[in-house]
């Protein structure tokens, strides 16, 4: 068992691994440190490895969301590995046979869909910011509603933007996170940034996805969209793919919104009026 842990933590390197057990989601070694601290759980061990103990802890099934509520609060990512055969099917290869397994879902802040673990007072708003030819776009879509759209912006606009929707997660490229006149901006949205390859980025591949989505032959009909919001919408969808699985929720057809359209306030000005928290 704990060898098919171990593979299936080596591709989710990043991410709190939810390891179903039965009836729990077990975490081992650092995970369950981590989960234990912030969650106030109890912390346990399990057997060995290479001479250490292993150590462990869980939460029950049927009571997941909240905790995971918790976790994604705290900025944890959680990767959710259900069981996927009965222990009677994993017996008939074997009396050694390990119940097969595999991550159906990778729970980030952008990508909650779940009621319970929404706040109904306020959408929660995945986005992406691209940039192509010295210009910005910024995306942003709400995964329980459908709703996408996409701004083209300059630099000076992006800080109160960024403030005006509030997202849960912003995803950027490594690249874009280099740039010295983002430094401050990003600095003030750290804890909800998810740095991305450049590759998910790239403008002709997202045109192309974005096609295919939406069954169309030109993106025009949408919007005359440029190149940096093309590729900003494309990294979201690419996002989604990733953490669902394949399993796209029903987006509808990204909206084009002009620069100016959505009402602009500054950070401190959102903080100070308290429109997103009460």
């Amino acid at each position: 068992m704990m060898a098919q842990y171990l593979a299936i933590k080596r591709a989710h390197p990043d991410d709190l691994l939810f390891y179903r057990m039965g009836d729990f989601y077990e975490m081992f070694f650092d995970d369950a440190v981590k989960a234990s601290a912030a969650l106030d759980i109890t912390l346990t061990k399990r057997g060995k490895h290479e001479n250490e103990d292993i150590p462990m802890c869980g939460v029950p099934a049927h009571a997941s969301e909240g905790y995971l509520s918790r976790l994604i609060r705290k900025g944890f990512r959680v990767a959710v590995c259900e069981q996927t055969e009965k222990p009677a099917e994993a017996k008939k290869r074997g009396p050694k046979s390990v119940v097969a397994r595999e991550v159906v879902r990778i729970v980030t802040p952008g990508t909650i869909t779940e009621d319970e673990l929404l706040d109904a007072r306020r959408h929660n708003f995945l986005a992406a910011l691209a940039d192509a030819q010295g210009a910005l776009g910024l995306a942003w879509l709400d995964m329980s509603t459908g709703s996408f759209n996409a701004q083209p912006l300059d630099r000076a606009q992006l800080g109160a933007v960024l403030a005006g929707i509030d997202p849960g997660e912003l995803l950027v490229s490594e690249r874009l996170l280099e740039q010295p006149d983002l430094f401050e901006i990003f600095t003030e949205w750290k804890n909800r940034l998810t740095p991305q390859p450049g590759s998910r980025f790239d403008s002709e591949a997202a045109r192309l996805r974005l096609e295919e989505l939406y069954g169309v032959k030109a993106l025009d009909g949408f919007g005359g969209f440029g190149r940096a919001e093309i590729a900003a919408c494309g990294a979201l969808v690419d996002y989604i793919e990733l953490t669902q699985k394949g399993r796209l929720p029903r987006l509808t057809a990204p909206r084009r919104i002009s620069n100016g359209a959505n009402m602009e306030i500054d950070a401190a000005t959102r903080r100070n009026l308290e429109l997103t928290e009460t």
